[in-house]
């Protein structure tokens, strides 16, 4: 199967292009890329396939998505990228916010992510209560991004990987800490740390650790820490997989 993806104008492409190049600008100034990949995960990961509601079509711009208890602190996102949003007022808010999330990976030394336009802005909400949930395990992570999402088992471990970008806060998550030593750059170092165990000032959260007791979800933690190449090649994908949620299939 293969996405049907939007027909946009080349001006539209322009506009993609030109606000890409703004936002790495910005993003690397303000050393804002793990706000803005929480930011685009946050938007994509309310879909539910059954329903076709919720994902990444723009509905953070509502207050009362930005009002989930999960989404705490993404108030600021959406303030510190706005004086570049209305600069491209062509541009849904679903197209802008992912973009921002590609762009956060691309700046940090993670792989290039391949990005289609032509998202369409919802005017509803998705209910509260479809993100991941850090406090449990496996069963949990796959209910939300297999049967929720759509998603497989290697894009959760890819996904997972992810958080490598940035640290956790008690005001928004209710923990605290980076989960490596280096959270402003984009590698493989999340696998290594939570196959080695916790660590004093190091984050892992229950779902991290779920990840070694699993018996599918293990050999792609220690793939992913052993070949970095690989967890790149296969992260684009499983972040191209969630930022597309809602895409129609065709055969």
């Amino acid at each position: 199967m293969v996405k049907a993806y939007p027909t946009v104008s080349d001006e539209y492409l322009h506009a993609v292009d030109k606000c890409k190049r703004k936002l790495r600008g910005l993003i690397a100034e303000k050393n804002i890329a793990p706000l803005m990949l929480r930011l685009a995960w946050h938007s994509a990961g309310t879909f539910d396939k059954s329903t076709k509601t919720g994902g990444p079509y723009g509905t953070m711009r509502l207050q009362e998505e930005l009002n989930h208890a999960a989404n705490a602190g993404l108030d600021i996102a959406l303030r510190l990228i706005e004086p570049i949003r209305v600069q491209f007022p062509i541009l849904s808010y679903a197209d802008f916010h992912q973009l921002a999330g590609v762009v956060a990976v691309e700046i940090t030394g993670g792989p290039d992510i391949p990005f289609h336009p032509g998202r369409l802005d919802s005017d509803s909400p998705p209910v509260e209560g479809r993100l991941p949930n850090a406090t449990l395990g496996n069963d949990h992570l796959r209910q939300v991004f297999g049967v929720q999402m759509g998603l497989s088992d290697q894009d959760i471990v890819a996904l997972s990987g992810g958080h490598t970008l940035g640290r956790a806060h008690p005001d928004r998550s209710g923990f605290e800490g980076p989960w490596t030593t280096s959270p402003l750059y984009f590698d493989n170092t999340y696998f290594k740390e939570i196959l080695t165990g916790e660590k004093e000032g190091l984050l892992q959260l229950p779902t991290d650790k779920s990840l070694l007791e699993d018996p599918i979800f293990r050999p792609i933690v220690e793939k992913y820490a052993d070949d970095e190449d690989a967890f790149f090649a296969e992260y684009a994908l499983s972040h191209q997989n969630l930022s597309e949620l809602g895409f129609p299939d065709t055969c």
